[in-house]
């Protein structure tokens, strides 16, 4: 409306210049108003539907800290397990559970399933229940499975489910429910005595948290092999299913797996001095 009116005034003084001297003050009032912006004729192209205003782009909020760092850690534990995959015994006996790194990062839920059923499909984990089963049949043990070449490979088939859900249950399962590492951490120097104590506690009833990365009871280790155990009834003969039978399988779980921290504790140091070759690619250097 004030616009209307200022052009009024502005065509007044055409014909009226005295008039338009006593309003002058108000023409200019009024024509310094944003008539543009607000006349619907003098709009532009503006106004027009087809050229609708510009908006500003939203902005994603920027990622925390502790989301970088998660997904940080994350990489580099997946680059920490490619190389533990790779870790074999003369190239055959697999040694994926072992970290030759003091500094290794702790590994997430799915990454720990993944490990325990790396361990567990191994080609090479089928072949160790087989001592296992001959161990047992020279000592007379679960006799429901009777002799001979089919009483053996019923063992070792047990014997397999044994370490199978052990591995499954320890080192997948609870580690992930608890927060504790699977696996077992080298410690490559000092004396034999000591490290060979270390590696019997460390193998199976002491482990590093996630959190902290402190060492406490294995609980994962241990309950897992105990349940294993219990589940073996489900499978073993009904004359050797029992408490004593489960905490028996259970046991020799717990056994086998000490057995073989102890072992690949010692292994490097094996193999450069008879083979020279270093399985550690010079991460003990680092240690000392």
């Amino acid at each position: 409306m004030f616009c209307q009116l200022a052009r009024k005034l502005q065509h007044l003084t055409t014909w009226r210049p005295r008039l338009a001297q006593t309003l002058l003050p108000a023409l200019l009032l009024l024509t310094a108003s944003p008539c543009v912006a607000s006349d619907p004729d003098t709009s532009g192209d503006s106004a027009l539907p087809d050229h609708p205003q510009p908006q500003l782009q939203q902005e994603l909020p920027p990622t925390s800290p502790a989301a970088d760092n998660a997904s940080n850690q994350r990489t580099l534990a997946e680059e920490q397990l490619k190389e533990q995959e790779k870790q074999r015994v003369l190239g055959l006996l697999p040694a994926f559970n072992t970290s030759y790194r003091s500094d290794a990062v702790p590994l997430a839920p799915a990454q720990k399933m993944t490990l325990a059923l790396r361990s567990a499909l191994d080609p090479v984990s089928f072949a160790s229940p087989f001592f296992v089963a001959g161990y047992r049949e020279l000592r007379d043990q679960n006799t429901g499975f009777g002799w001979g070449a089919e009483g053996l490979g019923k063992r070792a088939g047990a014997a397999y489910l044994d370490n199978f859900d052990g591995k499954l249950i320890g080192k997948g399962i609870l580690p992930s429910l608890l927060h504790q590492d699977p696996r077992y951490f080298r410690l490559g120097h000092g004396s034999a005595l000591h490290r060979g104590m270390y590696a019997l506690a460390t193998g199976a009833f002491v482990c590093k948290n996630d959190k902290d990365r402190n060492w406490q009871p294995n609980y994962s280790t241990i309950s897992g092999n105990l349940i294993a155990g219990a589940l073996s009834n489900l499978y073993y003969p009904s004359n050797n299913s029992g408490m004593g039978e489960s905490l028996g399988n259970g046991m020799m779980v717990t056994v086998q797996g000490t057995l073989g921290s102890v072992f690949q504790e010692f292994w490097p140091d094996i193999s450069r001095k008879f083979l020279h070759r270093d399985p550690t690619h010079g991460l003990d250097a680092q240690k000392e």
